[in-house]
């Protein structure tokens, strides 16, 4: 099976939509062509072959002058031959690059673009150079918002208008084009001629052998190698087969490879440069221990570390279509900025090298509420982190014709607004015996008022629901979303008693060591701060029934630290995996390190040699067997049984406690920011906005 260079045009689903809506006209994502460069001229009449898993044809983009082309007929699936648009000979740039050039500081355009450069499909039409995209940015512990805005470039990426996570939603990128062999033992990925750093230096594939040789190769540096690139129980293999092509070989099928390549997993592949990194290899620099000591760290792992994080160090070359000037988190900062990189590889239509955008400006604010004010005031360009509660949308409703903005629908993979994490694995022997019985959790479970919860906290939007994938999911088991979910103090009480029976003077249980049973929660309250209102809701509802709880609040940092130290007790987080099931399972099974409720046991499944891993009980174990046999073979039938067998067990185990299914969730955008498609979806493994190509987005506020 070969993918290459082609084109979709997007048939976006009928969506539902909520009251304070207001609909962008066009509805479209970037479509993604590889395009054949050449010397300057004419229009080519060259089309490129076509390939196999791509819908076409495409739309035609809208002219600058901003009239949209007529409509393409409906794409069909299979493609007899999907066709090919003009692609440009000729290239162009922004204005302070053709001054760079000019001046002889950097090459030629068209010497700095690959031979074979990414053509992005504008979503409304060309855009015009200049100007930057304003969004916002806690102090620390934000990175993931750098990951959904800058740095989504990797070997493969998704589709814009991605639905189920299937391999053929994935396009090239950073590769020209890829093949999968022997049913998924091979993966051979076929990477642009004239590719370049950020620097100007040529990526090839030397830049991913040295990832695979010395970073993944390397037990200092990785020392638990990611369980989706082991399968069979045996490494993979990488092989270079020559400067532009590279081989990635696995003893078994490696059902998943792709699809975890176009996650936010794949972007070590494209991270680490090796004309640079290796002055802070010891294997290349034995000097390397006087950096370390310069730069009092710890070892020279730190440094490799610290040095290959393009976010905290500006200097590393890049592949973004922005780079770096200055360290996220450096001290009296009010602003973190990317400039465009003169060196990247994607082009519009007309040849005009992307980004439109000369800079993205990260406004560092620490309270959401400050954010939601900056939007309300037309601040900012296009934004829906932290901002986007269901609570702030009337608001931003009301204010739209005022602060110049209109809104964008986002559809979430997310299953749940919370989700309850007891902590199975915690270090409190009284609380781990009593938190691993399922009548324990059963029991609080019903304890909740989720429609209470709903109706004051998330306007009257959405439905109880526990860990369980969404309707829309071929998973879907309507069972599993709602057992346990009615709020019923009777019930809770009855399963409550057969763990806690006795009870103090006051009402409140008493735990196997005769003390009154309680516990913490763990609250990142500045990522989520409307999660401090729900779990005072839950204590409430849990001290009916003689369950007294502390609510622990902290930052996102602080809470990354002790969880993976495993030193919560209990935690609250989102529920991520309701539709990319087969990749998203932290809830379904300790599945990663974001599985709250069990982190050692994940540890295990990763590495049961780990000093931090604890063996897991039996219906665990059994689950990991299971998704490791999904690993291992490239048939989608099989691997939906199998995953089925895995949410079975989780629904019978019932590992942690959800609140309710999320109601579809929104942006907003300035009414002079264009090229932001009308929907997309929001989930962290198909990182939005990106894979809707920010290098496309333009203002017409220079």
């Amino acid at each position: 099976m070969m993918a290459g260079s082609g084109a979709d045009s997007l048939r976006p689903d009928t969506l539902d939509r909520r009251r304070f809506l207001r609909l962008v006209a066009l509805s479209a994502g970037s479509v993604l062509l590889s395009a054949c460069g050449g010397s300057s001229g004419g229009p080519s009449a060259q089309t490129t072959p076509p390939q196999l898993g791509f819908e076409g044809p495409p739309t035609e983009a809208a002219s600058p002058s901003g009239q949209p082309a007529s409509p393409s007929p409906a794409a069909s699936s299979p493609p007899e031959a999907p066709s090919t648009p003009e692609v440009p000979r000729a290239f162009h740039e922004a204005p302070s690059l053709a001054q760079l050039s000019a001046a002889g500081k950097i090459p030629k355009v068209e010497e700095r673009l690959p031979k074979h450069p990414l053509v992005l499909r504008p979503v409304e039409g060309v855009g015009r150079y200049g100007g930057a995209w304003h969004t916002v940015l806690l102090p620390s512990g934000d990175t993931a918002w750098l990951t959904r805005t800058v740095e989504y470039d990797y070997l493969v990426s998704w589709k814009p208008d991605v639905k189920a996570f299937t391999i053929d939603e994935i396009v090239p990128n950073v590769a020209e084009r890829f093949e999968i062999r022997d049913g998924g033992k091979e993966y051979v990925f076929y990477l642009r001629e004239g590719l370049r750093w950020s620097d100007g230096h040529p990526f090839t594939a030397d830049d991913i052998l040295f990832w695979y040789e010395d970073v993944y190769s390397n037990p200092e540096i990785t020392p638990a190698q990611p369980t989706w690139l082991n399968v069979g129980g045996k490494p993979m293999k990488v092989v270079k087969l020559d400067d532009y092509t590279v081989s990635f070989q696995f003893a078994v099928p490696n059902g998943l490879f792709l699809q975890n390549l176009a996650t936010p997993s794949g972007s070590t592949f494209t991270n680490y440069p090796a004309h640079y990194m290796k002055q802070f290899h010891k294997k290349y620099n034995p000097k390397v221990s006087q950096e370390v000591k310069k730069r009092k760290l710890n070892t020279w792992v730190d440094l490799f570390n610290l040095m290959a994080t393009a976010y905290s160090n500006p200097d590393k070359p890049v592949l973004y279509a922005w780079r770096y000037r200055s360290a996220y988190g450096a001290e009296s900062t009010t602003q973190f900025v990317a400039e465009r990189n003169p060196y990247y590889w994607k082009v519009d239509p007309e040849g005009n090298q992307l980004p439109y955008l000369d800079r993205v400006v990260y406004r560092l604010v620490e309270k959401p509420e400050v954010m939601v004010l900056m939007g309300l005031n037309g601040e900012l360009d296009f934004q829906d982190r932290h901002i986007n509660d269901l609570p702030n949308k009337p608001v931003f409703y009301r204010n739209q014709q005022k602060g110049g903005f209109h809104f964008v629908d986002e559809v979430p993979s997310s299953m749940n607004t919370a989700i309850i994490a007891l902590n199975l694995t915690t270090r409190n022997k009284t609380l781990r015996q009593v938190f691993n019985d399922v009548n324990f959790r059963i029991g609080l479970s019903h304890a909740i008022n989720r429609q209470e919860i709903i109706d004051v906290l998330y306007v009257s939007q959405g439905e109880p629901w526990q860990a369980a994938p969404r309707r829309e999911s071929p998973f879907f088991d309507e069972a599993m979303a709602k057992q346990y979910t009615e709020h019923d103090p009777e019930k809770a009480n009855a399963y409550l008693d057969k763990v806690l029976p006795r009870k103090d003077g006051r009402g409140r249980r008493l735990g196997p060591d005769g003390k009154p049973f309680t516990f913490s929660v763990e609250v990142a309250s500045d990522y989520n701060p409307q999660w401090v209102d729900l779990m005072e809701m839950v204590k409430k509802y849990w001290a009916q029934v003689g369950i007294t709880i502390n609510i622990k609040s902290e930052n996102r940092d602080i809470f990354y630290t002790r969880k993976d130290g495993n030193l919560p007790e209990a935690s609250i987080w989102g529920g991520d995996g309701g539709l990319e099931v087969l990749l998203e399972c932290r809830w379904y099974f300790p599945f990663s390190n974001e599985s709250n409720f069990a982190i050692p046991w994940a540890i295990w499944f990763q590495d049961p040699k780990s000093p931090q891993a604890i063996k897991p009980p039996a219906p665990a174990r059994r689950q990991m067997e299971l998704y490791n046999q999904i690993r291992a073979t490239a048939d989608p039938n099989r691997q939906a049984d199998l995953m089925r067998q895995i949410l079975q067990i989780a629904r019978e185990q019932f590992w942690v406690m959800g609140i309710s299914l999320p109601a579809n969730s929104y942006g907003i955008v300035k009414d002079t920011f264009h090229n932001v498609p009308s929907r997309m979806l929001n989930a962290w493994l198909y990182p939005n906005p990106a894979p809707t190509n920010p290098p496309q987005y333009w203002t017409e506020e220079q």
